[in-house]
């Protein structure tokens, strides 16, 4: 395999698959409060934050993790001014006391932290403004969950990276993910240079899905699957994936693996491919290979729609899990561009309305769709050419769609905003 792509592939894994604690907008929100304090050097008296539209949408109907069960943007800028840890980044809320979820709950009364909306910027967009007498700091988050890129102190920049350098920070070069060289990548990758981050992923990520079934976390999308279906592996998958966004949207306060920017996709795509490697007997190699393949095939198609927009990450997400799962059963190149192709025409454009524990039942269905797609796809039942958006090539399906999902659900996002803030 060419090297540049070699080497790419296992940077987009460490740099994709990260530790997150709690539903990545608000934690993203909490980072920026604790790097606001940090700059500052001081407790502030007051704050300020504005957000985009899709921070403010992720943020409304979520629990913010280790606040003692509350939602809202205010919430999470104050608890991560208050106990955040900045060097945990997006497990920022990981050492939070008792003492503290107590001070931001007062604080929160008192109405320590103002909101706004801010339009006409990124979709992904935070910037916080915090002031301790007569002195300011400014934190300023773009593009993705942890990009900093402007802190400003008492109206001065002392850092600040212009769109070329923000482009840049984002990570490696995502333009050359394509199906044919994920599919080499996983079969030749040398374990040795995605074991932790693999490993990582599986035990967070099971961890989490194992609590979700075990307690009553959020609407019990995953056990109420098990409890009403049985134990079919195709109902575990499913269960498994639900099962963890029950528990995360709900503040539970365990960390994951993300993909694309969030532990939802990052749960979804890789515990169906785990289930199914625990039915199947796969040894370790093949199912670490099958998620190599899952995750770098979900981040292959979300470069064109972007982290965050109206379509909802758990199709992309599926799709990736439905892949790795053939992948590891042994399905040919032309099978699994099936898969995807019957995947997102099938699902592709299911609205993203925020952050909240409904995601929980958007994750099962995506999943039994994937699923439903790999028989089709093992079966040479698939959609063709001219069929909605399906075009000849699987590379042109996976564009048109992010297409879709970029472009033409703009309106779609705003007006999903405009009902949710009853406009």
């Amino acid at each position: 395999m060419d090297k540049k792509v070699y080497n790419t592939y296992v940077s987009i894994l460490k740099n994709e698959l990260v530790v997150a604690l709690g539903c990545t907008e608000p934690i993203a929100i909490a980072y920026a409060g604790a790097k606001v304090r940090e700059v500052l050097e001081a407790m502030p008296d007051r704050c300020e934050i504005n957000c985009s539209g899709n921070i403010v949408k992720n943020v409304k109907g979520v629990t913010v993790p280790n606040s003692g069960g509350m939602k809202g943007i205010d919430t999470a800028a104050t608890l991560g001014i208050v106990g955040g840890n900045v060097k945990r980044i997006l497990a920022v809320l990981e050492d939070i006391t008792p003492e503290q979820i107590e001070t931001t709950q007062k604080l929160v009364k008192e109405g320590f932290c103002s909101c706004g909306l801010i339009e006409g910027v990124e979709n992904l967009y935070i910037i916080i403004t915090a002031y301790a007498g007569e002195e300011s700091a400014t934190v300023e988050i773009r593009d993705y969950h942890s990009n900093i890129t402007k802190i400003v102190k008492n109206g001065k920049i002392i850092f600040s990276t212009d769109d070329e350098q923000s482009e840049q920070s984002s990570g490696p070069d995502k333009s050359l993910l394509n199906v044919k060289d994920i599919l080499e990548f996983a079969d030749c990758v040398d374990l040795s240079d995605i074991s932790e981050v693999i490993s990582r992923q599986i035990e967070c990520n099971t961890a989490i899905s194992q609590e979700g079934l075990n307690n009553p976390w959020g609407a019990q999308v995953g056990r109420t699957l098990l409890d009403t279906f049985g134990s079919d592996v195709a109902i575990r998958a499913k269960a498994a994936a639900a099962a963890g966004s029950d528990a995360r949207m709900s503040g539970c306060p365990m960390p994951v693996v993300i993909n694309s920017g969030s532990g939802n996709q990052g749960m979804t795509v890789s515990l169906p491919i785990i289930e199914y490697a625990k039915e199947y007997n796969i040894s370790d190699e093949g199912l670490y290979r099958a998620l190599v393949a899952g995750n770098l095939i979900s981040l292959h198609q979300k470069k064109y729609i972007g982290s965050l927009s109206a379509y909802c990450g758990a199709v992309s997400a599926a799709c990736g899990s439905g892949v790795g799962i053939a992948y590891m059963l042994g399905a040919s190149y032309d099978e699994i561009c099936g898969i995807i192709t019957d995947t997102i025409a099938t699902i592709g454009g299911m609205v993203c309305d925020g952050a909240k524990p409904s995601c929980a039942a958007k994750i099962a269905s995506a999943v039994d769709c994937a699923l439903t797609a790999f028989h089709l796809s093992k079966n040479k039942r698939v959609f063709q050419p001219g069929e909605g958006l399906v075009k000849e090539t699987v590379e042109d399906t996976i564009q048109s769609i992010g297409r879709m999902g970029r472009e033409g659900m703009k309106a779609t996002d705003i007006e999903i905003l405009n009902i949710m803030l009853e406009n």
